[in-house]
């Protein structure tokens, strides 16, 4: 069968909890993977690129069938395919297909790890597990406009990121191989799934069944269109977002002039979560001549909600070009014709004064205090190139906590709470060699989003004595006598300093500290 076009039918999951069974006992994980293939052919087929993985798969353990015949789309024996899975039900379900006396893949089926410990499988199109630049269009060809991807770095992303609570109500919008929607099913009691595209439902709903999951309510449709006037408590996308002249591929580009569908998308989220939802996206936004990119997006975020957006990434339009134009394989076909694609690409950015392209996250929690107007919202938006670690589900969901903090507490009272520093932060000591004093101190994160902020002594000194039994006037009132600094001039300079280590997770609140942390605290007075 050729991945040169998409196949006549895809599979039903009639029998997927037999072939699922199979593929657990050969080992058809992602450790299994891993443990076959060796970390540089497993590393290389991340990369869609096959020949590593090939010389790693040449005995005829049921393993390495299932590696050739789903994840390398190479055909297999029919008694090598039958001595790996039920070859009948899957045959009969469309998962495989007979040629030439072989056994050939209809998907892509890929092991995916879940967060704790699941063996998932995400099901795609043939080749297209992978996706971002050459992951969509391969072999020569170009991206077939209707088609769907498997797991790639962007849905890795926004898996990491999203909150993850238990909830009633979660909603994938734009669900493609429906990654999203199989993490929500393991917290959120009803998860419904969208997509413009129906063959992304059809693959959803083999994705769920594979993996063993609940099934989804699917509906097919545009942003909100489908799911009319819900509301619900969690609301996940990595839409189609990519800024394009023409939008005629399905699964990356969004439809509209510029960066408006992910504009509509947030503006919209925020009428459809109920009180302390999160709406969490990735997106793409422009950085257009005479506006600062920071006010273009505080002008996305809905009213009665409050947002953290941070920018990883800006490309300006050439590399942004060039990047999308391989990835629906435009450089492999005439030359003439993908200068004049690339022309058109310029022509629209030029028009519209874009000069760069700016990628990352976008999270909205929608709050009544906020839209009642009792507090005022919290909007941070920041640019944050550096590494990170995932999974940062939790360290987003303590930002907005610290924001709530931060909000309902002014400085006397944060004077008279105390704090305990976050467990992942060392000191680190900058100055010349053999300097009797550091010339700077900084606060250092070895977790979440691995911040760094410059201190002074009075600050270090602060932080380090931070363990939750002392309120901050206290410990400013102690720092002031071993300093010899008049105690009231500590207290008055020092809240602002102390409001910025809240804020950046240095300094962790007691009221926000678990609850068997902060029994043995003690309450003082400031």
């Amino acid at each position: 069968m050729s991945t040169t076009s998409l196949p006549p039918r895809l599979p039903v999951p009639a029998h997927a909890a037999r072939l699922r069974e199979a593929l657990l006992a050969a080992d058809f994980t992602a450790d299994g993977l891993l443990d076959l293939l060796g970390a540089p052919a497993y590393a290389a087929l991340a990369r869609s690129e096959t020949v590593p993985a090939l010389r790693a798969t040449r005995g005829d353990s049921p393993l390495e069938t299932l590696v050739r015949l789903f994840l390398l789309q190479e055909p297999v024996a029919a008694d090598r395919a039958a001595a790996a899975l039920p070859l009948d039900e899957a045959l009969a379900d469309g998962w495989v297909v007979r040629e030439d006396g072989t056994v050939l893949a209809t998907v892509d089926v890929r092991p995916y790890g879940g967060p704790d410990g699941e063996d998932w499988f995400i099901v795609s199109d043939l080749g297209r597990a992978v996706g971002g630049a050459g992951g969509s269009g391969k072999n020569g060809r170009q991206a077939d406009a209707a088609v769907v991807l498997g797991v790639g770095g962007a849905s890795t992303t926004l898996a990491g990121i999203t909150v993850r609570t238990p909830v009633s109500s979660a909603l994938d919008l734009g669900t493609g191989s429906g990654i999203q929607a199989l993490h929500a099913s393991q917290h959120a009691t009803l998860v419904t799934a969208t997509d413009l595209n129906p063959r992304a439902l059809d693959f959803t709903r083999l994705t769920l069944a594979l993996s063993g999951a609940r099934e989804a309510e699917l509906l097919t449709g545009s942003l909100f269109e489908p799911v009319d006037g819900d509301t619900y408590d969690l609301i996940v996308s990595n839409p189609p977002f990519v800024i394009s002249p023409g939008a005629g591929l399905t699964y990356r580009d969004g439809g509209m002039s510029g960066d408006d569908l992910c504009r509509t998308l947030v503006q919209q989220a925020g009428e459809r979560l109920n009180d302390g939802g999160y709406a969490q996206f990735l997106a793409n936004w422009q950085h257009v001549e005479g506006e600062e990119w920071q006010e273009r997006l505080r002008s996305w975020v809905p009213r009665g909600c409050d947002a953290w957006i941070v920018q990883r990434e800006a490309q300006d339009i050439t590399q942004y070009t060039e990047l999308w134009l391989r990835d629906s394989g435009d450089h492999r076909g005439d030359p003439a014709a993908y200068r004049a694609a690339y022309d058109r690409w310029l022509d629209e950015f030029e028009a519209s004064k874009t000069r760069a392209i700016g990628f990352g996250w976008i999270t909205i929690r929608r709050s009544e205090a906020v839209a009642s107007g009792a507090v005022e919202p919290s909007i941070v938006i920041e640019e944050w190139p550096h590494p990170v670690e995932q999974p940062l589900g939790p360290t987003v969901r303590a930002h907005f906590a610290r924001q709530d903090y931060l909000r309902g507490h002014d400085d006397a009272a944060l004077l008279a709470d105390s704090f305990t520093l976050a467990p992942e932060v060392v000191q680190e000591q900058v100055g010349l060699p053999g300097a009797e004093d550091p010339e700077h101190v900084v606060l250092r994160q070895n977790r979440g989003m691995r911040r760094a902020t410059k201190v002074d002594h009075v600050g270090a000194g602060f932080a380090g004595v931070c363990d939750g039994t002392l309120s901050a006037g206290r410990i400013l009132d102690a720092i002031g006598q071993l300093m010899g600094e008049d105690p009231v001039v500590l207290r008055d300079r020092t809240p602002q300093a102390i409001r910025l280590l809240v804020e950046e997770g240095f300094l962790i609140p007691g009221s926000l500290l678990p609850e068997t942390e902060a029994s043995g605290t003690e309450g003082s007075a400031a």
